[in-house]
């Protein structure tokens, strides 16, 4: 299975990604940008990229907001919520398949401790419980950092003789690959978001997706409910619902959402509308191509025809 993505044309320009090199995030970025006319630019972390971005030192940026087995990246999601407004301009999912590589010549049975990121080892404690059930686990910042701590530039010993990352890392490091297919979800895959400044928006397709941030004006009974109904009755379907701590006080949160469809689209506009009269803020993360293309269903009543007939007769019963 091959990186899935929307077929849209870029321009040469400047591309941030969680780097270093040869993490699933670059391979989303080539997906989406192949390296022909663009720079590639690596940074260390989701929110690096992201001020990079802001700042202008780079004109998008690639970072992972969600995956399959753990759900959505905190630190893009609370990367986006905050800050200088940004957009997602398009999404890339890529397979997640990784290898346990080690320096060559050292067995699996000396391999003590294993380096990896975070969400990269939530995904293999299974295999690890079964195989290396005393091996320790070192967090590292990235699960190409944690093949590159193996190689090193100081010659210095890393903290652990294995790391879990990506075929293309351990091979770009040269390391023995000890076991291959070490996921515990064979289906695993990840989410990977092209984000932008605020411009013009992707044309819409029809098989479009929106992501919001939407902020409670207080804490009471039926609140979500309030804010959910606001797609609900207007036939919208969220593909993702999550909630964040606003990192203002405790039990503060805001709700991240994906929906289907275009702000373009009446349906969603309409939506918009609502949530904008209800909520403390609302924060618009762009509307761009779903990756998976398939085009979103759309009942009869809540079609752009069925608004535009609606407004139609609201009209002419205020004489307007």
């Amino acid at each position: 299975m091959t990186p899935t993505t929307p077929t849209i044309p870029t321009s040469p320009t400047r591309h941030g990604y969680f780097g270093p090199e040869g993490t699933f995030t670059q391979m989303a970025l080539h997906a989406w940008a192949p390296a022909a006319g663009q720079e590639h630019v690596p940074l260390p972390s989701v929110e690096a990229a992201l001020n990079a971005l802001r700042a202008g030192e780079v004109d998008a940026a690639m970072v992972p907001i969600e995956n399959s087995v753990e759900g959505g990246v905190s630190a893009t999601l609370d990367a986006l919520a905050s800050g200088d407004p940004l957009v997602v301009v398009g999404e890339v999912l890529v397979p997640i398949t990784f290898v346990l590589a080690a320096r060559p010549g050292v067995p699996l049975g000396e391999v003590r401790a294993v380096g990896t990121h975070s969400h990269a080892w939530a995904q293999v404690r299974g295999w690890m419980g079964t195989h290396l059930p005393d091996a320790v686990y070192v967090p590292t910042l990235s699960t190409a950092a944690a093949a590159a701590g193996l190689v090193g530039t100081d010659g210095e010993q890393a903290a652990y003789q294995a790391a879990v990352c990506a075929p293309v890392a351990a091979r770009n490091l040269g390391l023995e690959v000890l076991a291959e297919g070490i996921g515990d979800n064979a289906a695993a895959v990840t989410r990977f978001v092209s984000v932008a400044r605020p411009g013009q928006l992707p044309e819409r397709t029809g098989a479009d997706k929106t992501t919001l941030v939407l902020f409670q004006r207080d804490d009471h009974a039926g609140g979500l409910l309030e804010l959910l109904e606001q797609f609900a009755v207007r036939g919208i379907n969220m593909s993702r619902l999550e909630s964040r701590p606003t990192k203002s006080s405790m039990g503060d949160y805001c709700f991240s959402i994906d929906i289907e469809g275009h702000v373009l689209d009446e349906r969603v506009g309409e939506a918009l509308l609502g949530l904008k009269r209800v909520c403390a803020d609302v924060r618009f993360l762009g509307s761009y191509p779903a990756a998976h293309g398939t085009a979103v269903r759309v009942t009869p009543h809540t079609s752009d025809a069925a608004f535009g007939e609606a407004r139609a007769w609201l009209h002419s019963l205020r004489g307007t």
